[in-house]
């Protein structure tokens, strides 16, 4: 009978002990990691077109998973490409304007110049003959004083017409002044300016993808007039994707940027996504509606954001997901990881 008590007492005192050692062990292997709940969030991007204009074509649909630089949609250029056209022809008239200018005069156009200042001295000399004889017969009374005075003006010019062809020709071996030349390259900078924004006003024509992504909504059509504030489409870009989730402030301490995550989703529940903790917000917050634990309902919070590794695009916006951390880890964030603090 003794000997039954005492097995007895043993069993208890065994059980006690395993209970004991059950219980001090619990919290121990709990306090390995951290789990923290929240929901998928991705950047999203609202395109419009930078000029307004009558949509030509919108080639994309919803659900499409377009590329960074594929055109999208088309506006009308039938009004662009002819100031296109005008704004090119004068850049190049310009263009020639100026060459002619650092050129100079040619040759023909000196030798024509000299040309024309040996024949107005040519008609100078006979001037001032028939100048000289005209004078010579009114002093022998043969003459009139009108015939005189004829021939002194008639000198006169043709005196001045040597010096304004001296002139011609001093010019034209000079060249242009340099301040034509500088006036005429100026014009051709502000003609250049125009083509230049002709050319982008027809580049911005085409809607291209800024990224990477997907169509989420086609909000115009074809035959509507696009503006800059009325975006085509919404596009929900696919890297970099994360969770948006909540830590109270007595586990604030143990969570750091750069730690590695687990994701899974009620999607997925046997899929893993790795992750890291990019984001700790600096600030608290009260707990959002988002969050249902009972004891975080009216706790203060901290933000944090887990990017998620997602290469087969399997993760969409608003998913419910849970992110557990291993807090026994030295922080060293992925090799290429997007810790860029807010998206």
């Amino acid at each position: 009978m003794k000997r039954r008590i005492a097995l007895i007492v043993a069993a208890l005192l065994i059980a006690a002990a395993a209970g004991a050692a059950y219980w001090y062990k619990r919290p121990a292997e709990q306090a390995q990691q951290l789990t923290v709940y929240g929901n998928v969030d991705l950047r999203q991007v609202d395109l419009a077109f930078n000029g307004n204009e009558r949509i030509a074509a919108v080639v994309a649909q919803e659900g499409d998973v377009v590329h960074k630089g594929q055109v999208l949609a088309r506006l009308d250029t039938s009004r662009l490409q002819p100031q296109f056209e005008a704004a090119k022809a004068q850049v190049e008239a310009q263009k020639a304007a100026v060459q002619r200018m650092h050129n100079g005069s040619r040759p023909e156009e000196i030798a024509q110049a000299r040309a024309n200042l040996a024949s107005a001295k040519a008609d100078a000399e006979n001037a001032h003959v028939i100048y000289a004889r005209a004078k010579g017969l009114f002093e022998k009374a043969s003459g009139t004083k009108q015939d005189v005075d004829n021939a002194k003006a008639a000198m006169d010019v043709a005196d001045a017409k040597v010096e304004v062809n001296q002139k011609a020709l001093d010019l034209a071996i000079a060249g242009p002044r340099a301040e034509d030349i500088a006036q005429a390259e100026a014009q051709l900078r502000a003609n250049a300016a125009q083509l230049a924004l002709v050319r982008q006003q027809l580049a911005d024509a085409e809607l291209k993808a800024p990224v990477d992504a997907i169509v989420r909504s086609r909000l115009m059509e074809p035959g509507d007039m696009a503006s800059p504030q009325r975006p085509v489409f919404s596009l929900a870009v696919m890297d970099p994707k994360w969770v948006r989730a909540y830590v109270s402030e007595p586990d604030l301490g143990h969570v750091r940027p750069g730690m590695t995550a687990s994701v899974t989703v009620d999607g997925f529940p046997k899929r893993s996504f790795a992750g890291w903790v990019g984001f700790i917000s600096p600030v608290a917050e009260f707990t959002p509606k988002t969050v249902q634990t009972e004891e975080l309902r009216s706790s203060l919070v901290y933000e944090i954001r887990v990017f998620v590794k997602d290469p087969s695009d399997d993760l969409r916006l608003g998913m419910p997901a849970t992110v557990t951390l291993p807090l026994t880890q030295s922080v060293a964030p992925p090799a290429g990881s997007a810790m860029d603090g807010r998206p």
